[in-house]
């Protein structure tokens, strides 16, 4: 079964144990799924997945989504590429939960590595989980019924600025209008209450004006990023990360420029948030 080495107090725990290029038992899934909603987020290293692998590893959890706005491997559709070069360099520098802007939003994320720089391109993850509890009472009493819009247009704003961007993307832009999140929702599997909003996605909570709203979204987000409630993972090729998107936000650290960085992802279906 699982080694485990938890990296952080919050979350995050490097597994150990187990060769994902093969199918996992049942047994082995469900700790695998305890883990994660346990640890939040939990890493592999050393695993040489083929798409086929990575396809099947995500699809243990549920059925997948596709993203509308980024390239995918040849004869996957659910593949992903997350690519950062010197010609065309990321433009996700924001702390964010995947496709907020989805009425489902992903129950979690498999993202493996491919080309790392010699230097940089870390990844650092924070437990929403962790975040609500450090709230006072008020503040969490205050926020419980509290609803807050996330839009796709609003965060993939730059792409759609870019010359031919608003052609580009006019399809996603259709297939996904704004969709409304409780600000704080429960975890479907814990119970466990975390917040739910995120700078790249997450316009206005909608009970509030909007000189209210802009200040206690404010307020959220730099709460939820303080360094006690994160943790920090090196990428290497073959790594692998697995991340529950209902109880974490992540940010890639753009230190690289101008060396080349690809990986690949998957994301999960998930549920209505409540």
């Amino acid at each position: 079964m699982f080694t485990v080495q938890p990296l952080a107090c919050a979350l995050g725990a490097e597994l150990s144990g187990v060769d994902l290029t093969l199918e996992l038992s049942p047994k082995i899934f469900k700790e695998l799924r305890r883990l994660l909603v346990e640890y939040e987020v939990v890493f592999f290293r050393d695993q040489d997945i083929s798409p086929a692998q990575h396809r099947s590893l995500a699809a243990s959890f549920g059925p997948l989504q596709t993203h509308p706005a980024y390239n995918t491997v040849e004869g996957f559709p659910e593949i992903t590429i997350l690519e950062s070069t010197a010609e065309n360099p990321s433009k996700i520098e924001a702390w964010h939960s995947d496709m907020t802007f989805r009425e489902h939003p992903p129950l979690g994320t498999v993202l493996r590595s491919k080309i790392i720089p010699a230097q940089g391109g870390d990844t650092l993850w924070a437990s929403m989980t962790a975040a609500y509890d450090g709230l006072s009472t008020p503040m969490q009493k205050f926020l419980a019924d509290l609803t807050a819009e996330h839009d796709f247009s609003y965060g993939f704003k730059e792409s759609l600025a870019e010359p031919g961007g608003r052609d580009r993307l006019a399809q996603a832009v259709a297939d996904n209008p704004p969709v409304i999140h409780p600000v704080i929702r429960t975890h479907p599997e814990s119970g466990k209450k975390v917040i739910f909003v995120n700078s790249l996605f997450t316009t206005r909570i909608l009970e509030l004006n909007n000189g209210e709203s802009e200040d206690v979204l404010k307020f959220l987000f730099e709460h939820v990023v303080t360094a006690e409630y994160s943790c920090r993972f090196r990428w290497a090729p073959n790594s692998i990360a697995i991340w529950d998107n209902r109880s974490t936000q992540h940010k890639p650290i753009n230190d690289y420029f101008p060396a080349h960085r690809m990986l690949q992802r998957i994301t999960i279906d998930g549920d209505l948030p409540y």
